[in-house]
């Protein structure tokens, strides 16, 4: 039985190859990790971009939206008139409307007193805004004129605005030179565009901004009827209304927004471009220590096919030896990825964090830079001859 047990057991001969020399197993590792975190990371800035870019966009209570065609995105947006949007309610499946002014304006910090540019919305507080469901008592605090609602997860630079505010603090400061009063906190989030967010009335923003035409708008959120076809209704606003005017979906409306920094801007081919040199270098890592296993053991690999064995049970060690380094260098390489997003989080307020297709995507990357390079070192093997060892 137990003669029966030992002629059954296979040699895991992959393993035993790599470590045979601990040192260098533990360089491949690093090597391998390394590249992980490098594509964790610039994968992670690129969608985290992507994401926080629309962070405002996701919140509105809409089901379409009207925008200037000349808008290009959150950080360029251009004005048109609000008597468009007036003219949707003509449309049987439109049942609310919500005119937004939409731009940066200048903060001062209460503390050090120093300015910062910051996204001010401005809407007419009994309308809808934000899909928040607190948001419409908080709104009702806007109707008294210089109150504003402060996004509680700006930036630090804005000022301890939430801390001072939760404390009881009355909180005043100026935005675009004009007095204001902190009347409530809201969550919305910074993006790459903007570092901090307010939202006040329409009236309080034409005061800190009075270069905007009163009939001019930024956006114009639309509310349909349940069960209409949202499709449909871009369709038929489109042919009613005129040419100085966009409509989208609420996901049109995002995606208009992630396809400007997607294609509009270098930055995500930055952060592509990273990850791709991140998988390079882990290729080049990965062959020369494989490369350096196979010919440090070319005699026992030619001893081999001397007794019998065939090639392709041999190239079979080196495949296995490819896919064990990619499971050992993923697993450490995840975990420093969670950490370093969690940092990220923590030091930016960027919404980056790892998602189940992000990791798999990696995995599949180290994985094909491992067998890859196993797939080039292999062709080593094929000058193993077993007459030389003779």
């Amino acid at each position: 039985m137990n003669s029966k047990f030992w002629q059954n057991r296979r040699i895991p001969l992959a393993w035993l190859l790599l470590t045979r020399q601990p040192l260098r197993l533990l360089v491949a590792l690093a090597g391998i990790c390394f590249a992980g975190i490098l594509m964790f990371m610039q994968l992670g800035f690129r969608d985290g971009l992507f994401d926080a870019s629309v962070t405002v966009h996701r919140l509105f209570d809409a089901d379409l939206v009207l925008i200037s065609p000349r808008s290009m995105s959150s950080i360029s947006m251009s004005g048109f008139p609000r008597r468009r949007l007036i003219q949707s309610m003509a449309h049987e499946d439109v049942v609310g409307i919500t005119p937004v002014n939409w731009n940066f304006l200048l903060w001062r910090n209460p503390q050090t007193l120093s300015t910062r540019s910051i996204l001010a919305l401005g809407f007419e507080p009994d309308d809808s805004l934000l899909t928040d469901s607190q948001f419409a008592g908080k709104a009702q605090r806007l109707k008294s004129r210089g109150r504003v609602l402060f996004d509680e997860l700006s930036r630090d630079e804005f000022g301890p605005i939430a801390s001072w505010y939760r404390n009881g603090r009355i909180i005043e400061t100026e935005v675009a030179g004009k007095r204001v009063r902190v009347a409530g906190l809201v969550a919305l989030g910074p993006s790459f565009g903007a570092d901090g967010n307010l939202i006040t009335s329409r009236e309080t923003f034409l005061r800190l901004l009075p270069s905007t035409p009163p009939g001019s708008i930024e956006i114009g959120l639309i509310r349909l009827r349940s069960g209409s076809n949202s499709t449909s209704v871009v369709n038929s606003l489109t042919k009613i209304l005129p040419n100085d005017v966009r409509v989208l979906t609420h996901q049109e409306f995002i995606d208009f927004e992630k396809n400007y920094w997607r294609s509009s801007t270098s930055i995500g081919f930055i952060f592509t471009l990273g990850a791709a040199m991140g998988f390079v270098v882990g290729c080049v890592i990965v062959y020369q220590i494989l490369y350096s296993d196979v010919s440090d053991h070319l005699p026992e690999y030619a001893t081999l096919m001397a007794m019998g064995y065939k090639l392709k049970t041999l190239l079979g060690v080196v495949a296995r030896e490819g896919i064990l380094l990619s499971i050992m260098g993923y697993v450490p390489a995840y975990l420093s990825g969670q950490a370093l997003y969690a940092l990220v989080r923590s030091s930016t307020k960027l919404p980056v964090a790892m998602d189940s297709q992000r990791a798999v995507l990696v995995f599949t990357l180290i994985l094909c830079m491992c067998m890859g390079s196993a797939l080039v070192a292999m062709r080593r093997l094929s000058d193993a001859d077993p007459a030389e060892i003779f």
